[in-house]
């Protein structure tokens, strides 16, 4: 007879087993963090994941920010809940594609578990790590081209269980302001992925920059170019800037796909091409890895 500690050893070993096989029918892995809290990382990880779908890929989103959960809301699925078809598997919220006749999105969130939205989530890391590995070895996720991960700011134990679960993580996005608050923060995220091994695909400068309705001239209220900056004394890519847009915040609060809805924004042309260096940097280091 097995005693407590060896059971709980065979079931560690089994769920290992299942991650890798689930990750293993995933061909990329991105996963999209920041240093510092309130810089959009979530609107880069869900607009990138967006804009990949377009290009014709397939795509899923899983939250592993566990205290704050904002996928659902913006993917405007916020209420619905997950539910298991067998033991160990979840299936994923299937949201609609924003591509005409394309495959719908795939999502995973704590905030679709059918807890109470005001709920706060009171978790010490070893819970945190074993729903997270849950999000990763237990969801259906299928044959996918991409999978966005999106994480909590800092550099705990959430992107930490990310980076040492997925040893072919395809890289990170790190995503900051132009705020030198926000770029302190951002170096540590790029240190972070560098000390972990993991492959640093850019960064991403968010809320560079808003262009005045009234007279049209854009006012840096955050900045302008600190990220960039950061990039090249880091040595690492810059992908690009996102201004600041009311129709991306409005489309995110009602959760409307706003890649879909405003394609022609300077936003969406903007993570657009962001989304190009991406997909341009991961086929690189695929090749290094080579």
């Amino acid at each position: 007879m097995q005693g407590p500690q060896e059971a709980q050893k065979v079931a560690r070993e089994a769920q290992d087993k299942r991650l890798q096989e689930r990750m293993g029918a995933i061909t990329h892995k991105i996963l999209v963090m920041s240093g510092k809290g309130g810089v959009g990382k979530t609107t880069v990880a869900i607009n990138l994941a967006l804009a990949i779908a377009m290009k014709g890929y397939s795509v899923g989103v899983v939250d592993t920010d566990l205290h704050g959960p904002n996928i659902a809301k913006m993917l405007g699925v916020q209420g619905e809940r997950l539910f298991s078809s067998a033991e160990n598997t979840i299936e994923p919220f299937e949201v609609g594609s924003p591509l005409e006749g394309g495959a719908p999105i795939k999502a995973v969130s704590l905030a679709l578990s059918g807890n109470d939205d005001d709920e706060p989530v009171i978790w010490r890391g070893p819970i945190k790590i074993t729903v997270i590995k849950q999000f990763l070895a237990d969801v259906n996720w299928g044959n996918l081209d991409f999978l966005i991960i999106d994480s909590p700011p800092g550099t705990g134990d959430e992107p930490l269980t990310v980076v040492q679960s997925v040893p072919d993580l395809a890289g990170c996005v790190i995503v900051t302001t132009p705020q030198e608050v926000a770029i302190l923060d951002s170096r540590k995220s790029i240190n972070f992925a560098k000390k972990t091994d993991a492959h640093v695909l850019g960064v991403v400068e968010n809320m560079s920059g808003f262009k005045c309705p009234h007279c049209g001239d854009s006012i840096d209220i955050f900045g302008k170019g600190g990220g960039e900056k950061a990039a090249k004394e880091m040595q690492v890519p810059f992908l690009g800037s996102i201004p600041l847009e009311k129709e991306l915040m409005q489309a995110e609060d009602a959760g409307r796909l706003f890649m879909k809805e405003f394609p022609d924004s300077e936003s969406a042309r903007a993570i657009m091409n962001i989304t190009d260096k991406v997909l341009e940097a991961v086929r690189g280091a695929l090749d290094e890895k080579k």
